[in-house]
């Protein structure tokens, strides 16, 4: 599998200038202001007090807003985007709702609009490392159901990756996995030993002096369809 960037796959499979773009699932607004300086107008959803702190925080960008809202209830009107992503999102969506936060994005775009949805795989040294705090390997599974069987959404593309994930040390990993999820903050407290040594086992020394650590990657383009 090829080692690629993240922010690399998503900049040249989709044409940005010009477009409107729902980011589901924002979080800290990297994405949102990466899709902006590639020319795209950006609304970034997000429920997570804690990441939409960080997104609020950071300085204002021209093209970019963020509000609170979930993905099976986007805040936006029928047919007023042109692309929606969801990045490492959708398996976030309760199980329930994976279907139906597809569903409104089919309803905010506009004919022929685009959905790109970036999954990790439930696989790979990174998933190793965090699957003792937060075991995602269903919720991942059911988020590619739901793709495959998105209806009027039509999958057009799929990319297969590895991604390095780099860490600065252990606290900027542990702060990244709870900033998703608040409960995973006693886990990691319960069992920080056995994080640590996982921490170090599974990550690589990068030139930084931190550690990369790769995470299998699938990415599915789907078209809006007449139906």
């Amino acid at each position: 599998m090829q080692r690629r960037r993240n922010s690399d796959v998503i900049v040249e499979t989709l044409e940005l200038e010009g477009k409107r773009v729902i980011d589901v699932g924002c979080g800290d607004g990297h994405l949102s202001r990466l899709l902006a300086k590639n020319g795209a107008q950006v609304l970034g959803v997000e429920c997570s007090p804690r990441q939409l702190a960080k997104a609020r925080a950071a300085e204002p960008m021209a093209g970019v807003e963020i509000v609170d809202g979930v993905g099976q209830n986007l805040p936006a009107d029928d047919e007023s985007a042109d692309i929606v992503v969801f990045f490492n999102s959708l398996h976030h969506v309760p199980a329930d709702f994976m279907q139906a936060a597809l569903a409104e994005a089919r309803r905010v775009l506009k004919p022929g609009g685009l959905v790109y949805v970036s999954e990790p795989i439930a696989e790979g040294l990174f998933f190793q490392t965090c699957k003792p705090v937060d075991d995602e390997t269903q919720v991942r599974a059911l988020a590619q159901e739901a793709v495959q069987g998105a209806p009027g959404l039509d999958v057009v593309d799929e990319i297969a990756y590895l991604h390095a994930i780099s860490m600065r040390d252990y606290d900027a990993f542990r702060d990244r996995i709870i900033s998703a999820n608040a409960e995973r903050e006693a886990k990691f407290a319960a069992i920080d030993g056995d994080m640590r040594a996982l921490f170090a086992a599974n990550g690589r020394a990068n030139a930084e002096g931190g550690m990369d650590f790769d995470q299998p990657m699938r990415v599915n383009v789907l078209r809006k369809s007449d139906a």
